[in-house]
């Protein structure tokens, strides 16, 4: 027999090249594009691994940031003058200054901006020739996410003067001199560290924390354990819900939903508001906030806080944590509430009262024209309603609003907190709070 021979034709041979060849560059252009994903995803993993224990994870000390050494007080004056003509330090000021350096007990402090007074107004400092001040700076300038709809609104770029004609008192002349250094400094950080903060990609988040009065056109963004249900009582009172701040209860503040916020408007609707309304800020020194949103939630009995932080916070950073602990989230441990907001992997999420002001009312995209600090609440405040056309009558509440017989958290309430923690952990905290630091010019903490 003769072996068998398969004979083809040359329009068959061809046809099979054709369908092998089209076979086979599909299967490359696939490969190419699954390593190229996986190149991708491998990169962005690393990168943000590396974020995370650089700047807020609970990790091994190779990961902390070294200190800077503290700036002399002649170098910060000279640094101030050669950035900011504007931010002149007084004679008195430097002498305050200078007792509150030589008063440090640890020379290894970082040092980003020197106080006029405790909470109020400072002249800007930071030592730029520091390696660790610059890889912060580059490192959130990097950070910066392109953010569509508001930079296609065209904001000003310039702070624009404050309607000051229904202020008729002179009283208020010093309160009006501090408030616009408060808008020139933070303008001026803005346009030179514009962006650090991580925008989020939608606007409706960028303004829920803002509440509206539409009578009085104002706009308040809400910074939790900085006066904010007093502020809120006031708008009630401006809208006409009530007569009185001090017939307002705290849960008809809180869960009365009777105030109207920003992102509840159309995308007109916010535009018109952001550009046209008076919007205002109140802040506070990021340490003291902190310890009095620990004192606040887990200091006293608390429905939500000690079953949903208190349990997952006892359970992961508590060694050998007896049933009942486990069970009701109850005694949470100041150190313990650290571990957890310095956690890169915390085991529940973050709450609105230890938030950063950076995240909650993104002061470097809303241009806000009124800067209140809670160290010069009441003072502020009265003036802001004065500028605004309040009532006459209408004053800001002085009251605390709850647990009224404790002691308010203060510069001394802080510092018997922070005895409590390592000279590593006070600063890995000052390192998660540095941009409201930075933007709203606090002093240093304890460090």
């Amino acid at each position: 027999m003769q072996p068998f021979e398969m004979v083809m034709n040359p329009k068959q041979v061809f046809l099979s090249v054709l369908i092998f060849g089209v076979a086979g560059l599909l299967l490359f252009m696939y490969l190419q594009v699954w390593i190229e994903e996986q190149h991708t995803g491998n990169t962005w993993r690393v990168e943000k691994r590396r974020e995370q224990k650089v700047t807020s994870g609970w990790g091994p000390m190779k990961y902390l940031q070294p200190v800077p050494r503290i700036m002399s007080t002649e170098k910060i004056q000279e640094h101030i003058t050669n950035q900011n003509p504007k931010f002149h330090m007084p004679e008195d000021v430097r002498e305050k200054k200078e007792n509150l350096l030589l008063n440090s007990e640890r020379s290894t402090r970082v040092l980003t901006k020197t106080s006029y007074s405790q909470g109020g107004d400072q002249a800007l400092s930071k030592s730029t020739g520091s390696p660790t001040e610059k890889w912060r700076i580059e490192k959130h300038q990097g950070a910066k996410t392109v953010f569509n709809k508001f930079s296609n609104m065209h904001w000003p770029v310039d702070i624009h003067p404050l309607n000051k004609s229904l202020v008729k008192d002179n009283k208020w002349k010093k309160t009006d001199e501090i408030q616009e250094k408060r808008r020139s400094f933070l303008q001026e950080f803005c346009k030179k560290y514009g962006g650090v903060s991580h925008y989020q990609s939608h606007l409706f988040h960028t303004v829920s924390r803002i509440y509206v009065e539409d009578k009085h056109k104002i706009l308040y963004c809400e910074v939790p354990k900085a006066g904010c249900s007093n502020w809120k009582r006031i708008l009630m009172v401006l809208n006409g819900l009530a007569s009185s701040a001090y017939n307002i209860s705290h849960d008809a503040v809180h869960y009365g939903k009777h105030l109207k916020k920003l992102d509840s408007f159309d995308l007109k609707g916010i535009y018109t508001r952001l550009n046209t309304y008076t919007k205002a800020v109140f802040v506070r020194d990021p340490m003291e906030r902190l310890v009095s949103a620990f004192r606040d939630k887990f200091e006293h009995p608390n429905s939500y806080y000690h079953p949903v932080f208190g349990k997952a916070i006892i359970k992961k950073y508590r060694p050998n944590a007896c049933e009942e602990a486990l069970i009701n989230g109850s005694g949470v441990r100041f150190k313990e509430f650290i571990h957890y907001l310095l956690d890169s992997h915390r085991p529940v999420g973050m709450d609105i009262h230890w938030e950063k002001v950076s995240k909650l009312c993104y002061p470097c995209l809303i241009n806000y024209d009124f800067v209140g600090k809670f160290e010069t609440l009441e003072e502020d405040a009265n003036y802001f309603l004065q500028m605004i056309g309040a009532p006459k009558e209408l004053k800001f509440p002085n009251f605390k609003d709850r647990h009224s017989s404790d002691e308010r958290t203060n510069a001394q309430v802080v510092r018997q907190y922070l005895k409590d923690l390592t000279r590593t952990e006070r600063q890995l905290i000052y390192d998660f709070y540095y941009l409201d630091y930075l933007m709203f010019n606090y002093t240093t903490p304890f460090l």
